[in-house]
Protein backbone atom coordinates (compact mmCIF):
# COMPACT_ATOMS: atom_id res chain seq x y z
CA UNK A 1 0.00 0.00 0.00
CA UNK A 2 1.51 3.65 -0.52
CA UNK A 3 0.48 5.98 2.10
CA UNK A 4 1.65 9.76 1.14
CA UNK A 5 3.34 11.92 2.92
CA UNK A 6 2.77 16.02 2.84
CA UNK A 7 3.91 17.45 -0.36
CA UNK A 8 6.35 20.18 1.70
CA UNK A 9 8.70 16.75 1.41
CA UNK A 10 9.12 17.89 -2.56
CA UNK A 11 12.41 16.96 -3.39
CA UNK A 12 14.18 17.20 -7.15
CA UNK A 13 15.80 14.10 -8.46
CA UNK A 14 18.78 14.17 -10.02
CA UNK A 15 18.90 12.42 -13.72
CA UNK A 16 21.61 9.83 -13.30
CA UNK A 17 19.20 8.61 -10.44
CA UNK A 18 16.19 7.87 -12.69
CA UNK A 19 16.28 4.27 -13.16
CA UNK A 20 13.98 1.90 -14.76
CA UNK A 21 11.39 -0.12 -12.96
CA UNK A 22 11.31 2.30 -10.25
CA UNK A 23 7.83 3.88 -9.37
CA UNK A 24 8.05 7.72 -8.59
CA UNK A 25 5.33 10.40 -6.92
CA UNK A 26 5.04 14.30 -7.88
CA UNK A 27 3.79 16.41 -5.44
CA UNK A 28 0.52 16.60 -7.82
CA UNK A 29 0.06 13.37 -6.41
CA UNK A 30 0.81 11.75 -9.87
CA UNK A 31 2.90 8.22 -9.81
CA UNK A 32 5.36 7.43 -12.77
CA UNK A 33 7.08 4.49 -14.10
CA UNK A 34 9.97 4.46 -15.75
CA UNK A 35 9.63 1.77 -18.50
CA UNK A 36 13.02 2.65 -20.20
CA UNK A 37 15.85 4.89 -21.10
CA UNK A 38 18.37 5.01 -23.79
CA UNK A 39 20.35 7.90 -24.40
CA UNK A 40 19.29 10.76 -23.15
CA UNK A 41 15.08 9.63 -23.50
CA UNK A 42 12.86 7.85 -21.61
CA UNK A 43 9.45 6.29 -21.26
CA UNK A 44 7.33 6.74 -18.54
CA UNK A 45 3.76 5.81 -17.64
CA UNK A 46 2.08 8.56 -15.74
CA UNK A 47 -1.05 7.72 -13.38
CA UNK A 48 -3.64 10.46 -12.64
CA UNK A 49 -3.01 13.62 -10.79
CA UNK A 50 -4.10 14.02 -7.43
CA UNK A 51 -4.29 10.17 -6.41
CA UNK A 52 -4.42 10.33 -2.93
CA UNK A 53 -3.81 6.58 -1.59
CA UNK A 54 -3.70 3.73 -3.78
CA UNK A 55 -3.29 0.06 -2.67
CA UNK A 56 -1.01 -1.52 -5.45
CA UNK A 57 -1.03 -4.87 -5.68
CA UNK A 58 0.64 -7.21 -8.57
CA UNK A 59 -2.55 -7.28 -10.32
CA UNK A 60 -3.30 -3.75 -10.21
CA UNK A 61 -1.37 -0.90 -10.94
CA UNK A 62 -2.49 2.38 -10.73
CA UNK A 63 -2.10 3.51 -14.62
CA UNK A 64 -5.21 2.39 -16.40
CA UNK A 65 -6.20 4.13 -19.74
CA UNK A 66 -3.36 6.39 -19.36
CA UNK A 67 -1.28 7.13 -22.35
CA UNK A 68 2.31 6.39 -21.78
CA UNK A 69 5.26 9.50 -22.16
CA UNK A 70 8.39 9.77 -23.95
CA UNK A 71 10.46 12.76 -22.57
CA UNK A 72 14.38 13.57 -22.20
CA UNK A 73 15.38 12.22 -18.41
CA UNK A 74 16.54 15.73 -17.44
CA UNK A 75 13.00 16.73 -18.03
CA UNK A 76 12.08 14.19 -15.94
CA UNK A 77 13.78 14.87 -13.05
CA UNK A 78 13.29 18.28 -13.02
CA UNK A 79 9.67 17.61 -11.58
CA UNK A 80 8.66 18.10 -7.99
CA UNK A 81 8.85 14.87 -6.15
CA UNK A 82 8.01 13.53 -2.58
CA UNK A 83 8.81 10.60 -0.75
CA UNK A 84 6.06 7.96 0.45
CA UNK A 85 5.90 4.80 2.18
CA UNK A 86 5.58 1.15 -0.15
CA UNK A 87 5.78 -1.85 1.65
CA UNK A 88 6.79 -0.23 4.97
CA UNK A 89 9.92 1.63 3.63
CA UNK A 90 10.18 5.59 2.86
CA UNK A 91 11.58 6.48 -0.06
CA UNK A 92 11.54 8.72 -2.85
CA UNK A 93 11.41 5.96 -5.36
CA UNK A 94 10.78 2.70 -4.98
CA UNK A 95 11.34 -0.63 -7.13
CA UNK A 96 8.28 -3.03 -8.66
CA UNK A 97 8.57 -6.05 -9.85
CA UNK A 98 8.61 -7.95 -13.43
CA UNK A 99 4.98 -8.42 -12.86
CA UNK A 100 3.85 -4.75 -11.70
CA UNK A 101 6.26 -3.55 -14.58
CA UNK A 102 4.46 -5.84 -17.28
CA UNK A 103 0.60 -4.13 -16.24
CA UNK A 104 1.68 -1.11 -16.46
CA UNK A 105 3.26 -2.02 -19.83
CA UNK A 106 0.03 -3.58 -20.68
CA UNK A 107 -2.10 -0.70 -19.16
CA UNK A 108 -0.39 2.31 -20.97
CA UNK A 109 -0.10 0.08 -24.01
CA UNK A 110 3.56 0.71 -24.21
CA UNK A 111 5.39 -2.39 -25.58
CA UNK A 112 5.75 -0.94 -28.92
CA UNK A 113 6.96 2.45 -27.80
CA UNK A 114 9.62 0.58 -25.60
CA UNK A 115 10.95 -1.91 -28.13
CA UNK A 116 11.29 1.26 -31.17
CA UNK A 117 13.48 3.25 -28.02
CA UNK A 118 15.74 0.49 -27.08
Amino acid sequence: MFIILKASNKMKIKAKDVEVGFIYLTTANQYRAVLAMKGEFMIYAPSLEGLVVVDLSDAKMPFDNQPFKKCQIITFAKKDYQAFIFKGVRALKHQLNDTQIEEVIAQCNARSAITTLV
